[in-house]
């Protein structure tokens, strides 16, 4: 073996949101996988959750003594030039290689700012940790770029696996338990997975790059065996399990008989799933997803006007959201949708169109963004060629003469006081509690700040903090 102990790092820890420690690292658990059988050792080290290694000092002397081969993931926009400071102070004497939707985005970048970087994995990296790992020479591996004699050498693109050929993620090499957390203190006792069982998107909508890789390859829908999905599945001990598919109900048939295996099975899991509103025309798949333990949709409406739904690429109109949703109030699901504002042309008030529209759909909770670009996005083109409008490099947010950072702002503030009013917020709250999402402890602890994960109070400015206490007292004294 080439390498004695590999250390695959995920860099990440500073953060105010909830989300960033919710999940394990699954992108950087599978490389962890795929190269374990190849090397001496393989730690994974989280650093969210790995209080004592976020001291670079402890860090660097853990690196220095044990590891031999460092693999670095990063993956996120958010705290980017964070993680760029981190990798620079870490030792330079270890070989390090770096991957990650973002740093496939930035190679460059990172070669500049991370002298001590000497190769980035571009697009999946299974199949390539596996022959650097092996020692295979740089100049033979496909999706690498890496330093020689003071250039960088950026070789071929490497095609896509097969999703078959991928092995799922070994979960005991980690080190912890996911727990929802915030600043670095647990919420809930429940504990967070996530599984993919297909990987890749028929869609187009416009504004989505999630069946490109950073390399603009396009990953065409693939479907893993349900024996082997079944199989992972009896391996995780959490008890909230994320189906990181873009969308799981695309085959509803395969969704079905996924369903009818975790019951026969008997895994007694509460699941989130990612879903279009077409999954409302299937009522029987509805049922069977509703007794094997669905609880959280995450559905993704992205505006309530059919002419910026079009401009998406959608593939379908307001009048068929409100349909789809008179169906899906039906059913014991915990709905969350996601809007986009800030679209081309969009007036002030259309965005503010927003809550209203959730509010008459009926939905439980609401996540809005400003309109992105990424590399390969299709809309870059439209921004391009629309006076007014420009977008940053690296976060990649659309703005316009009309609508800069202040302005959107002050309209995403707008949205999120006119949604998530009192009743709103005790509304959810009863509403996972009915399907038990969360057990009563667990709930009661989460109630206590799930407002502020909802408004965002953390980062707010006074008055808003004054109006949300005004409304927490509400409910706390009439809830």
């Amino acid at each position: 073996m080439k390498y004695n102990h590999a250390l695959a790092l995920n860099p990440y820890h500073k953060s105010s949101t909830i989300i960033l420690g919710l999940f394990p690292p699954t992108g950087l658990e599978y490389i962890a996988t795929s190269m374990k059988d190849l090397v001496g050792k393989v730690t994974l080290l989280d650093l969210k959750h790995e209080k004592g290694y976020q001291k670079i000092d402890r860090l660097n002397e853990f690196i220095k003594k044990e590891i031999d081969l460092l693999c670095i993931s990063i993956v996120w926009n958010s705290h980017f030039k964070e993680v760029c400071e981190l990798v620079c102070k870490l030792p330079g004497e270890v070989p390090t290689v770096v991957g990650g939707y973002k740093a496939t985005e930035e190679v460059d970048y990172l070669f500049e700012r991370c002298p001590n970087i000497d190769v980035i994995v571009r697009g999946e990296g299974e199949e390539t940790i596996k022959e650097i790992v092996m020692g295979r020479p740089y100049r033979e591996i496909l999706g690498i770029s890496y330093r020689e004699n003071g250039k960088t050498i950026h070789n071929n693109n490497r095609p896509l696996p097969d999703v078959d050929s991928i092995p799922f993620p070994d979960r005991s090499l980690r080190r912890c338990k996911y727990n929802a957390v915030l600043n670095n203190t647990r919420i809930t006792n429940i504990t967070f997975d996530t599984i993919l069982t297909t990987r890749g998107c028929p869609y187009n909508c416009k504004f989505c790059t999630f069946n490109l890789n950073p390399l603009g390859q396009k990953r065409n829908y693939s479907e893993r065996p349900l024996e082997s999905v079944i199989e992972e599945m009896k391996t995780i001990t959490a008890d909230v399990i994320l189906f990181s598919d873009d969308n799981f109900f695309t085959n509803p048939e395969r969704s079905e008989k996924l369903c009818e295996l975790i019951i026969e099975n008997k895994i007694k899991k509460s699941f989130i799933v990612q879903s279009r509103i077409e999954i409302a025309k299937n009522p029987r798949l509805l049922e069977k997803a509703q007794k094997a333990g669905f609880k959280l949709f995450l559905i993704g409406i992205e505006s309530p006007h059919d002419r910026i739904l079009k401009q998406l690429h959608k593939g379908f109109t307001v009048k068929q959201v409100r349909e789809a949703f008179k169906v899906l109030n039906r059913y014991n699901f915990y709905i969350h949708a996601y809007f986009i504002y800030g679209n081309i042309g969009e007036t002030e008030e259309e965005m503010l169109y927003i809550p209203e529209f959730a509010k008459k759909l009926k939905v439980d909770s609401i996540t809005f963004q400003k309109l992105r670009i990424e590399r390969y996005s299709p809309l870059k083109e439209l921004v391009d060629k629309t006076s007014g409008y420009y977008y940053d490099r690296i976060g990649g947010s659309v703005y316009s003469d009309r609508f800069g950072r202040k302005k959107l702002k002050e309209i995403s503030t707008k949205i999120k006081f006119n949604f998530y009013t009192a009743s709103r917020i005790k509304a959810a709250v009863k509403k996972a509690y009915k399907i038990e999402l969360f057990t009563r402890p667990d709930l009661i602890r989460l109630f206590m700040i799930l407002p502020f994960l909802l408004l965002g109070v953390l980062k707010t400015e006074i008055w808003e903090k004054r109006r949300f206490a005004k409304t927490l007292r509400h409910i706390l004294v009439r809830g």
